[in-house]
Parts: C-alpha cells; structure tokens; sequence
C-alpha cells in the first residue's frame, strides 16, 4: 500500500516572504533595487544598508514604509555589527540575510580598475573588505536572529567571475578593466556560501547567486563581443536576478542550501 501525500502548499504560499524581515547590504544600488523590490513586492520588510545617506534615503523612500536605511561601512568591523544588531532591533528580528554591496569593475578607487601591473595591494584589501568579509561578520552577527526564525535564508552575491577567468580581449580598446581582487573576493564568496551552508545547518540555509554581465551602458564595442559569447546573446538586466531572489529567499527553496544559482544567460556553459 502506498503512503499517503500530505497536503502540498500552493506555490504562493511557498513564495510568500509576508512578515518576515530582511537585511540588504548594498541597497541603494541597482543590484540592490532589484532585490529589495523583490523582497517587498512578496510581503517582507526590509532593512537597506548603504555608505550612501543620501541615496539610502532616497531608495527607502521609493520603495516605502516597510524599508528602512541603515548607514553603514562595510569596512568597518564595529560599524558592520552595530548596524547588524539595530536593523534586527528595529525588524524586531531577522528571516533574511542578503549581501550584494561590492567593489566591482567601475569603481572608482587607485589601484583598483587599471592593467594587473597597476593594481594595488591596498586596492585589493579594500575590495576584500567590502565584497567578503561584510558577509562573514554579518553571518556571525545575525546567525542566533536566523537561527530562531525558522526561515532563515542568507544569499550571497557572487559573480560568474568567482568560477572562470576572464577574456580580457572583452575589453581591447575600452577603458575599461577586470581587477584581479574582484574575481578572488567573488572566489571566496562561494567558499564561504559552502562553509556557512554546512556549519549553520539545519536551522539557516546558505546559498549564492551569481550574475553575468549586467547591461549598464557599456561601449558597444565590449557589448557586441559580451553577447556573441552568451548562448542567450544578450547581457543581464536587474530584473533578470529578481526570480532567481525570490526563489532562494522564500520557502521556495525550502531544500536548497550551499547551492550556486548562476544568473548568466549561459555564459559559463561552454
């Protein structure tokens, strides 16, 4: 005789984030909106943490009452805990870990988007310090609040450039650069995804995602080559990462932790 199903929830239910509160590192960027749109748009209240007062501000406001701004440098160990421990006092705890503030390819630092022979030691620490160590002191920091939620999900954003090496042909002609520390510290964001995944089990689930290329106005001429690379021949957009959001924040992914969601049209399939 065949056991009986128990009753499946509806997949609303599963992608439901109603009540549950959320930290966001990185949510006055364009990565940020997309994922904090997400995290609203399903219920969940969200605490945005940002260097940027001003663009803090405004990106609480535009996306309404259930989100509150946090300034915070990701740089700074006590700064990084302080602002942990108040955004889980003002949520009055915590479901939802998601880092995606970072050093990337455009910022403008010395050292940092120049030809490998140019960059600096100090340009690299710095990207560690924003783009991978923030995710190992906040999960230190929020894992008894993520513990006791019983839905506790961190996400961690990662990059297809913490799995291949880059093409630098891609950028032949452009002013534009590939830092060696952007694809380590992207690197180490995957590690860290599997150590927390195995050592916050059974009661926080740990993932990443990790984006191709997104579309912000490159030169053509990096455009065109980008593309002709991409099964799906077209870069990413903010809204391309929503689902993918959705789906390892919610209940959604109720089995799925130390797992990699590549977000990249392909990009990394051949």
């Amino acid at each position: 005789m065949v056991g009986k199903i128990a009753k499946m929830k509806k997949i609303a239910e599963l992608a439901s984030l109603t009540g549950r509160r959320a930290l966001l590192t990185g949510g006055a960027g364009n990565i940020g909106q997309a994922v904090a749109e997400t995290l609203i748009e399903l219920g969940a209240q969200v605490a945005i943490l940002d260097l940027d007062k001003a663009a803090c501000d405004r990106r609480a406001n535009a996306l309404g009452s259930n989100t509150l701004p946090f300034v915070c440098d990701l740089t700074n160990e006590q700064s990084t805990r302080e602002t942990g421990r108040a955004a889980i006092k003002s949520l009055g705890g915590l479901d939802i870990l998601i880092h995606c503030a970072g050093y990337v390819g455009t910022t403008d630092a010395p050292g940092w988007s120049v030809p490998f022979d140019q960059q600096t030691v100090t340009a690299w620490d710095n990207a560690l310090r924003v783009n991978l160590t923030p995710a190992f002191v906040l999960a230190q920091e929020v894992r008894e609040a993520l513990t006791a939620s019983g839905h506790g999900s961190i996400i961690l954003f990662s990059s297809i450039y913490g799995i291949v090496g880059p093409d630098m042909g891609l950028y032949a002609d452009t002013t534009m650069a590939n830092p060696a520390g952007y694809g380590a510290s992207k690197g180490g964001l995957l590690q860290l995804t599997r150590y927390l995944a195995t050592v916050l089990a059974p009661r926080v689930r740990v993932n990443a995602i990790s984006p191709g290329g997104v579309w912000r106005n490159q030169p053509e001429s990096f455009r065109e080559r980008y593309e002709a690379r991409t099964p799906l021949r077209r870069m990413a957009t903010e809204e391309d990462l929503k689902g993918a959001t959705a789906f390892l924040a919610s209940d959604l992914s109720a089995y799925v932790t130390g797992h990699n969601l590549v977000v990249d049209g392909g990009w990394t399939a051949w």
